[in-house]
């Protein structure tokens, strides 16, 4: 085998050598949304239904296997790929789905992830339902200011200890999830990054906060009451339970253990900020896909804060904060099969009124006119299953993309499809970077949460209801 491997090396460049060359003169076609079918979203569907099915039906193979499972749906189209329109394309989309999109994301959640889990919450907070709605309304109010991640990540965990002696917990989390790691997030544009890229596109930093305010905050009440009630329930089915408190252990007043790390948490968010107002041109070119280089520098600066958060963060803080890498290894492996499969998703949704997905692309317009509610079930229906911020983009552009008008003339379009793309990325645990995440943590601390259909139960019998009373209220 080891003498093979020169020879396979050496055919393997022979192979790919006017590709290269192709790569080095500039030249990078890429896969042709408009010409694709449906059978190309396969390899990613079939992701999707891993991730629901395996679980439970084979749960040893797939917490032994997980990450071997995702790399083989992202192959399941890079080899088709490959085969029909070339190594060029293939390497490519590869390439880009990984520096332009994967990398800049996982980063994102490590940093996120390492800053907040040096933050405990010390003393002890009970879960009652008084206490567990006001960690809720808390962070919901954060979520739009430091990002739905953020607000995640540094609330999940007291959540949790909060509730350690409770019996039913399920229904905390998948109601953080909701509130914090979704609907929150979307007053500002630091809160979700569709909005943000609609600021980018000259979207008024306040627009969302004053057009969307009315909307959130209906499904913000609307939410917080259904969980009092049923947390009321659950509680004194429970009969009323309080923790069992060791009289010998060391008493700790209420405050916080690691505060430095909120520090950290604001320059993530302004190195996010800054990325996104800077424009430093083409920084790294690999095989024709260009890092621009405030991109490159929010990646680098991310990695940096990440360190400096574990450097000045005790060892004692995050072991009684029960931090483990074990939840970003999870969604990092997974995503990565996620963001690869669902490339030819994308595309055929980027062709637009070309593509297959044009039937419904065509749907948000009636004789000229938007269609208020299509554009927002629509823009919603695709975030929760691909990636809320191209699928925002889409609709934006489809609406005309020109912002001035758009916050003006047609601030009610421009309100639906924000409003989609933020509050449906509740519906799916995939469909927002927080969501998986929160699953992760709450399962590493022994809640049982639902599977991916199961937690489709709670989404379709809570919040799609409400999603149709803002429809009537709102867009029609």
């Amino acid at each position: 085998m080891a003498k093979l491997r020169p020879l396979m090396l050496s055919l393997l460049v022979t192979l790919l050598a006017p590709t290269l060359a192709l790569a080095a003169g500039g030249h990078h076609p890429t896969i042709p949304g408009p010409e694709l079918s449906a059978v190309w979203v396969i390899p990613f569907a079939c992701m999707l239904l891993s991730i629901a099915i395996m679980p439970l039906a084979i749960p040893h193979i797939w917490h032994h296997h997980f990450g071997k499972i995702a790399v083989f749906w992202g192959l399941a189209f890079l080899v088709p790929c490959f085969i029909v329109y070339g190594a060029q394309v293939a390497i490519y989309e590869l390439l880009h789905a990984l520096l332009l999109e994967y990398v800049p994301f996982i980063v994102l959640l490590f940093a996120l992830f390492t800053v907040a889990g040096g933050v405990r919450l010390k003393g002890s907070l009970v879960g009652t339902p008084v206490v567990n709605t006001g960690i809720l309304a808390v962070g919901t109010v954060l979520a739009s200011w430091m990002g739905t991640t953020g607000a995640a990540m540094l609330l999940i965990r007291p959540l949790l200890r909060a509730n350690a002696h409770r019996r039913y917990r399920v229904h905390s989390v998948v109601f953080f999830i909701f509130l914090v790691a979704n609907i929150g997030g979307s007053l500002t544009p630091l809160g979700d990054p569709p909005l943000f890229l609609g600021f980018l596109k000259g979207v008024s930093f306040f627009w969302t906060t004053t057009h969307l305010f009315l909307k959130t905050l209906l499904m913000v009440v609307a939410l917080l009451a259904i969980f009092f009630v049923l947390d009321n329930v659950l509680y004194k089915k429970e009969g009323s339970p309080v923790p069992a408190v060791d009289p010998d252990a060391p008493k700790e007043k209420l405050g916080l253990d690691g505060s430095i790390n909120l520090f950290f948490l604001l320059l993530i968010v302004g190195a996010v900020l800054v990325s996104g107002l800077l424009q430093l041109g083409p920084a790294i070119t690999i095989y024709g896909v260009t890092m621009e280089g405030q991109n490159l520098l929010q990646v680098i600066s991310l990695l940096a804060i990440a360190g400096l958060s574990w450097a000045f963060t005790s060892k004692q803080c995050r072991e009684l904060n029960e931090f483990s890498w074990a939840p970003i290894e999870e969604v990092a492996k997974l995503f990565l099969g996620i963001f690869i499969s669902m490339i030819p998703a994308i595309a055929i949704l980027r062709a637009g009124t070309d593509g297959a997905l044009s039937g419904v692309i065509n749907m948000v317009f009636h004789d000229g006119q938007p269609v208020n509610a299509m554009f927002f079930w629509l823009t919603g229906m695709l975030s929760s299953f691909l990636d809320n911020a191209p699928t925002y983009l889409v609709f934006f552009n489809t609406a005309g993309g020109d912002a001035a008008r758009l916050m003006t003339d047609m601030a009610t379009t421009l309100a639906a499809i924000s409003a989609g793309a933020v509050f449906m990325g509740a519906n799916t645990y995939i469909g927002n970077a927080p969501n998986f995440m929160v699953r992760s943590i709450a399962e590493e601390r022994g809640v049982a949460m639902p599977s991916f259909f199961g937690y489709m139960m709670w989404s379709v019998g809570i919040l799609v209801p409400l999603f149709i009373i803002l429809t009537f209220i709102f867009f029609i």
